[in-house]
Parts: structure tokens; sequence; C-alpha cells
């Protein structure tokens, strides 16, 4: 029997890697979207298709999503032999992001509204896209958010905005799409800290009840929760140690 298919956006790297991994290890097939990341994807394809009898357990897709066209990168996910094979597409995750500081007065309109093309325009266009082909098997989205709303974070207002957008729309889909689809999304707390950030990163770290970072496979294991919990639709989870109990 085929396996479940999933594609997920900025799959390549960080903490869309181990969701990658984890996913291939537990018996999906991962169609891994990167722009850049074709070394890391293939390698986490030939380390699980090695440890599954030579089994292939997953595909590249290759796309700029800023400037490409959606409509081909859908085109191709839709017509992917895996995904006729087994008859549609189990699983949605928009993990793709943008994350870089800028402060208010360098902010331009141009990068505001790059991160609401990542963050916001295509999770919409793939949703939309890939509605039949989730609604055959009873299919799950997940939007990777953060823990930034209500909160005001130095100098990422054009971050924190779409990233709180895409909330709500994850939010309004899990209403506009049942109950042929649930969607649900996961909120990261401090795991992996950018190069400009370390300094914040430690503070946060400070506050965190479980006193320690967590790790991408947490968010992992999130990831797979939702996509194997049947009645869970319209629910955010915070991963993120305690943070938000204490913030």
């Amino acid at each position: 029997m085929a396996k479940p298919v999933v594609f997920i956006t900025g799959g390549g790297r960080r903490i869309g890697a181990a969701i990658s991994s984890m996913l291939m290890q537990s018996g999906y097939y991962v169609l891994i979207h990167v722009r850049n990341s074709l070394s890391e994807a293939q390698s986490i394809i030939n380390q699980h298709s090695e440890s599954n009898d030579g089994e292939i357990c997953g595909d590249i897709v290759q796309t700029d999503l800023l400037n490409d066209n959606i409509g081909d990168l859908i085109d191709i996910v839709t017509n992917h032999p895996k995904v006729r094979e087994y008859g549609g597409l189990f699983g949605l995750i928009h993990n793709a992001s943008v994350y870089q500081p800028i402060g208010f007065e360098e902010l331009t309109f141009e990068e505001f509204k790059k991160n609401f093309t990542i963050h916001v325009e295509v999770p919409f266009l793939l949703t939309k896209g890939f509605y039949e082909q989730l609604k055959a098997k009873s299919g799950s989205v997940i939007g990777l958010v953060d823990t930034s709303q209500g909160r005001a974070w130095q100098d990422l207002t054009h971050y924190t905005s779409s990233k709180n957008a895409l909330r709500q729309m994850m939010i309004n889909l899990a209403g506009d799409l049942h109950p042929h689809v649930r969607v649900n999304c996961i909120a990261p707390g401090a795991i992996i800290s950018a190069d400009w950030e370390i300094e914040h990163f430690a503070s946060v770290l400070e506050k965190v009840p479980m006193g320690r970072s967590g790790e991408p496979k947490d968010i992992a294991n999130a990831a797979k929760f939702l996509l194997e919990s049947a009645h869970l639709s319209g629910q955010i989870i915070n991963v993120d140690g305690g943070w938000t109990l204490v913030e």
C-alpha cells in the first residue's frame, strides 16, 4: 500500500529538516521543498532510504517561493507519481520562513511584503491549490507560527505581523475546511537561535520554566502528533518549555 504523502516547505534545514526526518522515519513519503538546500535534503532522503531496505522515502521539489510561479509548484506536487499513487496528499506543512531584524526606520515596504508573501500569501495559495488533494485523504494542514502574539518584539514588526496573520488564517481555515481537512498550528519557543540573537536567546531561556532550550525534534514530534490526531483541528500547540505561561 502506498505511503501517506506529506509536502513541507523549507524542509531541508533546521526545524524543517527535523520534521522531514521524523516523518520519513515514521513511514511517510515526504516531498521536501527547498530553495538552495539540495544537498541537505538529499542527505535526509538517503539516510532514511538506506535504513528502509533501500525503499526511497522522499523526493525534493526545488523552487523559489518569492520569485517562481506557485501554480507551477502546485502542479508539480499534484502530479508527482507518489501523490497520484496514494490518491492525494495527506499532509501540508507551512514551514518556510524568513527571520531577520530590521529597525522601523530602515524597514521598507518591499521587505514587509516579502514577509507576508512567505508567511501568508504562499501558505494561502498552497492550501487552496492542494485542497482537493488533501480532501481526498481527509488530510491535515500545519502552520509553523511563533509565540509573538500580543508581544512587541524589537525590530521584528514585519516578521511578527506576518506570522500572526498566518496564525489567524490557519484558525479561520480550520473552520472553513472542516470536516474534510484539519488545520492546526505549532508555535515554537526558544529552539534554535539565529546568529544575531544569541544574547536575546539566552535571556529568554532564563525565563523558560523548563530551564533549557527545546530541540528541533520537539517540533517534529508535535507535527507528527497533529498529522495523526484525527479529532484535532483549530489548535495552536506552544512548544516553548512553558515560556508562554510566565511571559
